[in-house]
């Protein structure tokens, strides 16, 4: 019997179904097997390379965790001055890895213990690693310093300063390590040098301005810096906070002299540039000469035809500094320049109430005067009508009708106009509630002003305008005997973010606890506290009587200088000099450590100054000041008052 074919295997009767069969059955199995193989191969692979990479990580990070752990070690005991364990741990980091971080500390800790020769190794082997960083060699001279041995130091310094490269972060580098070693000098010389290494005259001013005042140096600083202003006067304002806070430093003027001829002689030479001219406003806004100042802000606002705005601000300095005829001729420039000009309103504004002030800060003025200011104030308020931006004109103009005219019901009539002003700021409404108050406490509304006082104080519970109110309300309390609800007031004020008003706070309310124990029932202290508010109502004869009654109630009051300066006070007002100063002369005479021994002091020495003409006297007194009372607020000033009347160059 025949059989067929095996399939699969050759069939002789048709040559091309075995191949096919071949191909079908064989190479095709063989074909899946090497490409599944192959499929293995590359899914294994990945999982055996993340596997290892995952191991090399874990290592990095175990050695980075171990690293970390010894810094914070090593950083621990550094802090607690164990520097031989600290020197210890860096010492061994160091060796793993030469970082300036881990040098600096260790050669620190070495320096401490006193282990030159170790120091000196570390410092040879970072200098040689790093022989483009010469600040390294400093630190090797300043190992040999340390070790006694100068003259390897001042080699080592030398060698540093020798090889300055023509790079400017690399000579800040060298000069800053000399800085930091205590090397002032070398510092200095290093810019120097990297002046004229780099060809460039203007380099490192400020560097060496700060050098030069580190030594003493005080006339080169101010030329590095002015030198700085000549060549950049975009500079301007970094030199001015640079030499302010070297001004404030120099209490007896030696460098304020310096830097005054400095900046004259320079304007005068090179006239045209206007850094020079800027520099003179701003120095002599710092002397408080503001008369020279506005001479400069004038030059200054013509040369760069300007309109008027740094003159109205000069103009507004002058009147915090109190030189209102300085600021009666900068209103009046401004003014000059016509009614277009957009400070116009403002300078009017500004004009009267310098002459205001001009008129009344002072103890001797006339009627007249008071009456012609009267009628600018109308006619301006005529002119420019009534509305927000005239409202400061209605409250000084009530201010000077009420005060200084006793036009009580006109004043009170203004100022109820202007809080109904439509659109009017509720800050400027508010001013004008707190003048109608003290108006009325002036004229004996005392329930009346404390209403309004209230009412501002709840509406800006939480700014400088509440904050007045609450002190104005306190001093009402004051005045009327209420010093227990006055205190409660006073001590949440002591916190106020204004200084002025916190320090009023704190004034009134020492008084009120210095003197409220002095007898059982405090009649002294009210008796004062009336005094005060009579003399607030300008009633000076009754509070002259109601002081004198203090000395009949007791023999002994603590509040016995304050009396002697409130009398003279009065007596300054009634145009009494001469009383005045022998009231004053009684207090420093017999209260010579009291509070208000140096604040009689000065007034005397002020008013033989200015009033009674007498210069050789109030020389006299201001150095008293400085020698009794050199930590009083009034010898800064005193001191300056002092050396002009002596003549000094300031």
């Amino acid at each position: 019997m025949e059989t067929g074919p095996t399939p699969g295997l050759l069939d002789t009767h048709n040559p091309v179904k075995p191949v096919k069969a071949f191909y079908k059955h064989g190479i095709c199995n063989s074909m899946k097997y090497i490409i599944l193989s192959i499929a293995i191969l590359f899914l294994t692979i990945p999982f055996t390379g993340n596997a290892q990479v995952q191991n090399r990580s874990s290592q990095q990070n175990t050695r980075l965790q171990k690293k970390q752990k010894e810094e914070r070690l090593a950083s621990t005991h550094y802090r607690n001055r164990e520097y031989e364990k600290a020197a210890e741990i860096y010492g061994d980091l160091y060796k793993k890895e030469t970082s300036h971080y881990y040098y600096t500390y260790l050669l620190y800790c070495l320096l401490q213990l006193n282990d030159f020769d170790e120091a000196e190794k570390i410092a040879k082997k970072q200098s040689r690693k790093h022989r483009d960083r010469l600040k390294y060699l400093v630190d090797l001279g300043y190992v040999y310093q340390r070790a006694g041995d100068p003259e390897k130091a001042e080699k080592e310094f030398n060698a540093a300063i020798e090889n300055i490269p023509a790079n400017v972060y690399l000579i800040k580098d060298l000069a800053n390590a000399f800085y930091l070693r205590g090397q002032n000098k070398k510092a200095i010389e290093t810019y120097l040098k990297g002046r004229n290494i780099l060809d460039n005259e203007n380099a490192f001013h400020f560097e060496l301005a700060n050098l030069y005042r580190l030594t003493g140096s005080y006339d080169l600083m101010m030329k590095e810096l002015l030198d700085q202003v000549e060549e950049d006067p975009g500079s301007l304002d970094r030199v001015q906070n640079r030499l302010q806070s070297r001004l404030h430093e120099d209490t007896e003027g030696e460098l304020t002299g310096k830097l005054w001829k400095a900046l004259l002689k320079r304007n005068q030479k090179d006239p045209g540039n206007v850094a020079y001219a800027e520099m003179l406003l701003w120095m002599s806004v710092q002397q408080q000469d503001f008369e020279f100042a506005l001479t400069q802000a004038i030059s200054l606002d013509k040369r760069y035809n300007e309109d008027g705005g740094r003159i109205f601000d000069l103009a507004r300095l002058c009147i915090n500094n109190k030189d209102y005829e300085a600021a009666v001729k900068s209103f009046q420039y401004i003014l000059d320049k016509g009614e277009h000009n957009i400070y116009y309103l403002p300078a009017t504004i500004g004009l009267l109430k310098s002459k205001y002030l001009r008129i009344t800060s002072g103890y001797e003025y006339e009627e007249k005067e008071l009456a012609r200011l009267e009628n600018e104030y109308h006619k301006a308020l005529d002119l420019y009508g009534r509305f927000p931006e005239t409202i400061e004109l209605m409250r000084d103009l009530a201010h000077l009708d009420a005060f200084y005219l006793d036009k009580f019901d006109e004043a009170i009539e203004i100022l109820n106009e202007a809080v109904e002003i439509p659109n009017a700021p509720p800050k400027q409404v508010a001013e004008c509630k707190l003048e109608l108050a003290d108006i009325f406490l002036f004229i004996g509304e005392v329930w009346e002003a404390t209403l309004l006082y209230s009412q501002v104080e709840k509406a800006f519970k939480h700014e400088p305008t509440g904050h007045e109110a609450k002190l104005k309300n306190a001093r009402l309390a004051y005045y009327i005997g209420e010093f227990e609800w006055a205190i409660a007031q006073l001590d949440v004020l002591k916190s106020a973010t204004s200084k002025l008003i916190a320090n009023d706070a704190m004034d009134i309310a020492l008084l009120i606890a210095d003197n409220k124990d002095a007898d059982s029932n405090m009649a002294g202290l009210k008796y004062f506290a009336r005094a005060e508010l009579l003399m607030y109502q300008n009633k000076n004869e009754r509070a002259l009587q109601t002081l004198d009654s203090i000395y009949s109630v007791n023999l002994f009051h603590p509040l016995f200088d304050e009396i002697l300066f409130k009398k003279s006070e009065i007596m300054m007002k009634a145009g009494e000099y001469m009383k005045a100063d022998s009231l004053l002369n009684h207090l420093v005479t017999n209260f010579t450590y009291d509070i208000l021994a140096d604040d009689a002091l000065f007034m005397r020495a002020d008013l033989h100054e200015n009033i009674l003409h007498n210069p050789e006297k109030a020389r006299e007194l201001y150095q008293q000041i400085l020698l009794n009372y050199p930590g009083s607020l009034y010898a800064v000033e005193a001191r300056k008052r002092f050396r002009q009347l002596r003549g000094d160059d300031i």
